[in-house]
């Protein structure tokens, strides 16, 4: 396993030993999710508000004025990694992505940081911090405050603001009938993050995870203001699947995705098949699967891929056929270039909600 870049006093534990799982793979499943959220009233929506919680979309978007509305996105998680610094540094990537999915241009960040400080030195909460700050500066924007807690396990992330035309807001609920899905990075982190784990992953395994992690999502904006694009989410927790069926969802139609399409991250398929897969992907696949359809023989590693949650994953961008070039262009100009086609919209009231080919 790769040794951490940053050293570790002898007296510490491995970060992530001290979280009972990492990286958006923490997130409650989908079906435990729907349970708890279906008993919560709902609250009087302002007409300023032109995205809430209505379509479990990736950000908040509030109308400011013509020209502007403010997007407000937070998230944080336990540690997907050993490395201090490198655990900030795709917490930050992570939380920004979700501006970046709206399609919009963060302006600033909020520090949301849970340490047990009698277990970890300060100078490990300090490389975490650090690390998050370095992403944000890549971002071009400063963490302008936060909070702190003493906790049982690491906890790391920010809030993140930004802004986008009213006009360019793009929500993972209106994709057409008729487009094209374009993925923007590889699957696979959650894989690699439970090889990890169980110290069986490279240094070059480690190496491509933490590149993939840190990448920010900057084709977002760009994205957004191209004519054909209809919507946008990022690939996160609930894995490819439960994404891909959140855009199905909201365009009430069904989706076909194109298995042999979809870009893997080096190696995964062997690490899945020597059982590095986490717990997450199976809670996903119990609270969606009944929606997936999968061909005959479908291989089960194939599956626990489907529903793998992804720390800070690509852009799942759904467009019409002719800005196919366009999407792909401006991935690449951004250095996305595994991005592809993975699938279509069907049409509305097709069934099963997914389906994969």
């Amino acid at each position: 396993m790769n040794a951490p870049t940053t050293p570790i006093a002898a007296t510490e534990p491995r970060l992530t030993s001290l979280s009972h799982g990492g990286g958006c793979g923490c997130k409650i499943a989908p079906g435990v999710l729907s349970e708890i959220l279906k008993g919560t009233a709902a609250m009087p929506i302002p007409p300023q508000l032109l995205v809430g919680i209505e379509t479990a979309d990736d950000a908040a978007v509030y109308q400011l004025n013509e020209e502007q509305a403010l997007i407000a996105t937070t998230d944080f998680f336990m540690p997907i990694v050993d490395d201090p610094y490198d655990f900030g540094r795709i917490a930050a990537t992570n939380a920004i992505s979700d501006v970046y999915a709206m399609g919009g241009q963060p302006i600033m960040a909020l520090a949301l940081v849970g340490m047990p400080i009698s277990v970890l030195s300060t100078h490990t909460i300090g490389r975490i911090l650090e690390g998050g700050q370095a992403v944000c500066r890549a971002a071009g924007i400063p963490i302008a405050g936060g909070h702190t807690i003493d906790s049982v396990e690491p906890i790391y992330g920010l809030v993140a603001l930004g802004l986008v035309h009213p006009k360019h807001v793009k929500r993972n609920a209106d994709a057409r009938p008729g487009d094209v899905l374009v993925l923007g990075k590889p699957l696979g982190v959650g894989v690699l993050s439970a090889a990890l784990k169980k110290e069986t992953l490279s240094p070059e395994g480690y190496a491509q995870m933490i590149e993939v992690t840190t990448r920010l999502n900057t084709p977002g904006p760009e994205l957004a203001k191209l004519p054909g694009v209809h919507a946008l989410t990022d690939i996160t927790g609930f894995g490819l699947a439960g994404h891909a069926l959140e855009l199905a969802r909201g365009a009430k139609a069904g989706i076909t995705l194109d298995w042999a399409k979809v870009p893997l991250l080096p190696g995964v398929v062997d690490l899945a098949r020597a059982g590095c897969v986490t717990g997450a992907s199976g809670r996903n696949w119990a609270g969606y699967g009944a929606e997936v359809g999968l061909p005959a023989g479908f291989d089960a590693v194939f599956q626990a891929l489907l529903s793998d949650p992804q720390t800070s994953g690509g852009l799942l961008v759904s467009c019409t056929p002719e800005a196919v070039d366009a999407v792909l262009a401006v991935f690449a100009r951004h250095g996305f270039g595994q991005a592809a086609v993975v699938g279509e919209v069907n049409a509305q009231g097709a069934g099963p909600r997914l389906q994969v080919r």
